[in-house]
């Protein structure tokens, strides 16, 4: 999951970067509205989270022209500003949740959950699809049955496969996916996240699909399924 902090309080930014980054996430920050609109022009994120309080252009015209263009990116204001009129403002003109600072890490990681649930259109919060059950709120997995111990960018790139299963994802997509601006990726990160979930998992749990990337299909957990009830 890739996120896009807009805030200009450095320390703040670079905390909540850390912490997301730490959770296998990709985390990349922005000082000011304007690099933000430029970044979300040319780059794909999976949640912004935004500061009003900033130089030149504030949080709030951010939001307004990114609605008003059709981004739909989803976003969860992060603001000092408590009062029922900014809250009613933010969310009136597109920001998807609200969250007043100072705030603890734990709630928002529940809202980022709760919100991307949304936006799949699931209300449970796990997820479960061709023998996998992927728990956002802890980050385990089990496939077929079994616990299965996984790092955090492994967790992240199960999840962005299940995000919309049947469907590849190239090695560039996942990389975006994975890595923010500025962290060191090997030109085989990818294949090696992939080759160490197969041998966790079992070779047929991720397929390779030449020239469009890596999915999962569910094929794997029906045909394990049924050689178990033919013997």
């Amino acid at each position: 999951m890739r996120f896009l902090i807009v805030e200009d309080d450095a320390l703040l930014a670079d905390g909540l970067a850390r912490t997301l980054r730490a959770g296998g996430h990709a985390a990349d920050c922005v000082a000011s509205a304007e690099h933000a609109a430029l970044a979300l022009k040319n780059e794909a994120f999976d949640v912004v989270l935004l500061d009003l309080g900033l130089p030149g252009m504030d949080g709030f015209e951010l939001l307004a022209r990114l609605r008003r263009g059709g981004n739909t990116v989803p976003v969860i204001v992060i603001s000092a500003r408590d009062a029922l009129g900014d809250r009613v403002r933010g969310l009136d003109l597109g920001a998807d949740d609200y969250l007043v600072k100072p705030f603890e890490l734990d709630e928002l990681g529940a809202r980022i959950r709760a919100l991307l649930r949304r936006h799949a259109g699931r209300a449970d919060p796990v997820v479960e699809f061709g023998g996998f059950r992927l728990d956002p709120s802890t980050r385990k997995v089990s496939y077929l049955g079994r616990d299965v111990s996984v790092s955090g960018r492994e967790f992240s790139l199960l999840a962005a496969l299940l995000e919309r299963p049947g469907r590849p994802l190239s090695r560039a997509q996942l990389e975006e996916r994975l890595y923010g601006w500025g962290e060191e990726v090997a030109s085989n990160s990818v294949e090696v996240h992939v080759h160490n979930l197969r041998r966790k998992l079992g070779e047929r749990a991720i397929r390779t699909v030449r020239g469009a990337g890596y999915v999962i299909d569910g094929a794997p957990a029906e045909a394990c399924r049924s050689a178990a009830s033919s013997s």
